[in-house]
């Protein structure tokens, strides 16, 4: 894949030219209170005791968007009571997968709370949690459309709001541990390209726990910009809907506004380090970009001039000092 996209210099100053919905933060506050008016405790159920060990692994349930039950892996070292905490999302079509694909943080210490995506895990990561009560399990589905004439019933929607809960869930569950030395809440998200997403997010939802924000080639940034860019799917998927729905292209237009994470990218606090291929046809750089240059906080950004939607295996030992720097 060439270079198709801005050049370097560019991207750094580049800016999305969607704007902002009137009332953004009230209208979220709104969602994650109404879900968390719906919520059950969080259910552990320990997985394959001794297995793991010194990890101790459990299969965990709470409840996120609408107050749907979300899986989700907790590992945390054994006896290992102040362990720092991260929250961990997944890619576009995958779910939760095994506990040994989320070994690494734990085994180093870190307490991991792992977020399967409600009604994906049909493609290279298992999953285990339906989209609502309405679903039926972990499918191989295309989600970029669904709900996507109304904010309110949008997918990502109520997916934003799992991710937020997660954080909350994080917390519950760590207890003490989360807390920094001023008694605050101090978390930790991380994932790539939906989970990047999905990390940026939550540290924009949640920027009163969210204390480090790892965000690799992120998805949903730029979206108007991204699906007139991009040239393979998932961005694909909105495009070839409203090539033929024309009457819905502007209440889809509006939808995507509230779920941007260039536009949502405003509220983190955390400190962040986010990573950019500029050979990234599924996520073009400078919808990655466009989220980076909205952050006000203290921000990285790792740019791989011949990476397409991944990153380097090196990216993860900066991620490792990048995080013992700013959460232990």
């Amino acid at each position: 894949m060439p270079w198709y996209d801005l050049p370097v210099e560019q991207l750094r100053e580049y800016r999305t030219s969607t704007q902002e919905p009137d009332g953004l933060d009230d209208w979220w506050a709104g969602r994650i209170e109404a879900a968390r008016a719906l919520a059950r405790p969080p259910v552990l159920t320990p997985h394959r005791p001794r297995l793991y060990d010194p990890v101790e692994v459990y299969d965990v349930e709470f409840s996120g968007g609408g107050g749907d039950r979300v899986r989700a892996w907790y590992l945390r070292p054994r006896d290992t009571p102040a362990a720092p905490v991260v929250v961990k999302f997944i890619g576009y079509g995958g779910g939760r997968g095994t506990p040994t694909e989320h070994v690494l943080l734990p085994a180093l210490g870190y307490t991991l709370l792992v977020m399967d995506s409600r009604g994906q895990g049909g493609r290279w990561a298992t999953g285990a949690t339906p989209d609502g009560a309405a679903g039926t399990g972990p499918e191989n589905s295309l989600v970029m459309t669904r709900g996507i004439t109304s904010p309110e019933d949008y997918y990502y929607t109520r997916m934003f709001t799992d991710a937020a809960r997660a954080v909350d869930t994080a917390i519950e569950l760590a207890g003490p541990c989360s807390a920094a030395a001023d008694g605050t809440p101090g978390i930790a998200v991380t994932g790539g390209s939906q989970g990047g997403a999905l990390a940026l997010a939550a540290a924009a939802l949640r920027p009163d726990a969210v204390r480090v924000c790892h965000a690799d080639v992120p998805f949903l940034c730029d979206i108007q910009r991204a699906i007139t860019l991009a040239p393979h799917a998932p961005y694909t998927e909105i495009p070839e809907f409203l090539a033929e729905n024309v009457q819905l292209i502007e209440p889809a237009l509006n939808t995507l506004r509230y779920v941007d994470c260039a536009l949502l990218a405003r509220r983190i606090t955390a400190a962040t380090l986010m990573s950019a291929g500029l050979m990234d046809d599924i996520c073009p750089p400078s919808t990655v970009f466009a989220a980076y240059n909205e952050i006000r906080a203290e921000k990285e950004i790792a740019v791989f001039p011949y990476s397409g939607h991944n990153w380097p295996a090196a990216h993860t030992e900066r991620q490792l000092a990048h995080l013992r720097q700013h959460l232990t």
